[in-house]
């Protein structure tokens, strides 16, 4: 039997009254370095409150981060790609085109606090994203990210569509999520994918699911608005 979370207690957290989330959107890749300089930068100017909270849409160049419990052995093919340390919770995933990056920097310490109830929240956006697709994403109590059962493939085949990987600092949030929308799923193969080598990984596309990243952006929206609270910007 598959394992999952959906009858687990925790609840989403509640959208946050009387603030709007700046949402902005990069059409060009942006440089890992690049962007991990910016959400730190961020990140203190909304501890400091001279700044809103932001979530920052983008893709990377094709590249390896490594999260805080990165094991070695799981980098399977060094040169392929770039590596970088990323500093944020998991282990390595891969980034390039074709896959939409949220990165989150949203004062937790306005919200509730409550670290898990914030990933779950995260994990009921790309789940509630999936869905405006017709794609059913589900948790999994055993391992992190967003999935989908592939029965055409075997009863309890399924693969990772999203994946998950924060980090707090000073009560404010950043690092985020990803979705993979239209990737080469090819250069998942240099690592182990966060760690969890008997699962495969997918896409829409790769789903049937021919979709634009202007029309994932709509849908991230949408559901990020349901869940979290109102946007400004792009």
């Amino acid at each position: 039997m598959i394992n999952d979370r959906r009858t687990e207690t925790l609840e989403p957290l509640p959208p946050l009254a009387g603030t709007a989330v700046e949402w902005r959107v990069s059409d060009a890749p942006v440089g890992y370095r690049q962007a991990l300089c910016a959400m730190e930068a961020r990140v203190e100017a909304v501890r400091a409150g001279t700044a809103p909270e932001c979530v920052w849409l983008l893709e990377h160049p094709p590249l390896y981060t490594a999260g805080t419990s990165a094991d070695p052995a799981e980098l399977v093919d060094a040169d392929r790609f770039p590596v970088f340390e990323a500093g944020r919770g998991g282990r390595y995933t891969y980034h390039g085109p074709g896959q939409r990056i949220a990165y989150v920097m949203l004062d937790l310490r306005r919200r509730g606090g409550d670290v898990r109830r914030f990933v779950y929240t995260l994990e009921e956006w790309l789940i509630g994203t999936l869905w405006r697709f017709h794609v059913r994403g589900e948790r999994r109590s055993d391992r992190v990210g967003v999935w989908v059962r592939r029965p055409d493939r075997g009863a309890t085949v399924e693969d990772k569509i999203a994946a998950l990987g924060i980090r707090v600092r000073g009560g404010v949030t950043f690092h985020g999520v990803s979705l993979n929308v239209d990737p080469d799923l090819s250069h998942f193969a240099g690592i182990v994918p966060c760690g969890i080598s008997e699962h495969g990984v997918t896409s829409l596309e790769d789903l049937g699911h021919i979709v634009s990243t202007a029309e994932v952006d709509g849908a991230l929206r949408a559901e990020f608005e349901r869940l979290f609270g109102p946007t400004l910007g792009d």
